[in-house]
């Protein structure tokens, strides 16, 4: 689609829209630049309008959902102006004009970002509250589709080498499952960049359903996720739409699992220590 076409079809299909979804419209029109890092809910609430008011505006405009509209949006804006630093920004901030040296320096300050921002942006009694829950729960289910399911996968890895209950499951119908007959002893520990991917959604919907407790880390504050997540621990970094799976939103994640982790490791010391110990025996004669 070239450049400005996207644009131009929101506009052509105006008339089609209610009211609502006008408000969506209006908004997009205004300001493209800033939707491309909003979530549906941040972009529902700068409209003054309801989640499914912005879905509904996106299958009016012939689309599957919200992702695709960022897609095709960030593809769309006019490059009369500033392409340069648009190209830039959904980029990572990389150009083609950069050295090998240039990258690596951009990389290595895109990753700091994310871990400073991560940080900025704890919330020390929602991370305490989710240990709780972890210290409460008879098993704990890491979940995640995508990028997020290998930080899920992750998490797994690290606990399982202090405690037998963690448990993750790689097929998103295997996932929604298991969601379903988890007990209120349980945990459903769901992982998100944006919030609103339906696979996972459906886990969280499913688990509270079943009466577990469900913890969330996500970019949003609020998102379709985190109406299901009785606690929701924030991670750092810009996702573009053009840059899903980037590795600076894994490294944001991955840096809040090493902190649940070292918390809830000095707060079961004793166990996790002697288990640790046992673990690493087991696989000892695995290594020359």
């Amino acid at each position: 689609m070239a450049n400005g076409e996207f644009i131009l079809k929101i506009n052509s299909r105006y008339n089609l829209f209610t009211r609502a979804e006008k408000k969506v419209a209006d908004y997009v029109l205004q300001d493209p630049k800033s939707v491309l890092f909003m979530s549906i809910t941040d972009l529902a609430d700068a409209c003054e309008v309801g989640d499914t008011s912005v879905f509904r505006f996106c299958k009016t405009m012939q689309l599957q959902g919200y992702q695709e509209f960022k897609m095709l949006l960030s593809l769309s804006i006019s490059d009369d102006d500033d392409s340069s630093q648009i190209a830039s920004m959904l980029s990572g901030r990389i150009t083609q004009e950069d050295t090998i040296e240039d990258v690596a320096k951009k990389v290595l300050q895109m990753n700091i970002n994310a871990l400073n921002e991560t940080y900025s942006l704890l919330n020390l009694d929602d991370l305490s509250l989710t240990i709780d829950y972890m210290l409460r729960a008879e098993q704990i289910y890491f979940f995640g589709v995508g990028s997020s399911l290998l930080t899920a996968m992750d998490a797994v890895n690290k606990f399982i080498r202090i405690t037998p209950k963690v448990h993750n499951i790689s097929d998103a119908h295997l996932q929604a499952m298991v969601a379903s007959i988890l007990s209120p002893k349980d945990l459903a520990f769901v992982i998100s960049y944006s919030g609103a991917t339906k696979d996972t959604i459906q886990v969280a919907q499913q688990a509270k359903k079943a009466g577990a407790k469900v913890a969330c880390i996500t970019r949003f504050a609020k998102s379709p996720l985190t109406a299901y997540s009785d606690v929701a621990i924030l991670c750092g970094t810009n996702e573009g739409p053009l840059q899903g799976g980037s590795t600076s939103a894994r490294i944001s994640q991955m840096m809040l699992i090493d902190l649940i982790y070292m918390e809830y490791f000095k707060r079961t010391y004793e166990q996790s220590s002697a288990n640790k110990q046992k673990t690493s025996g087991a696989v000892l004669k695995k290594l020359y």
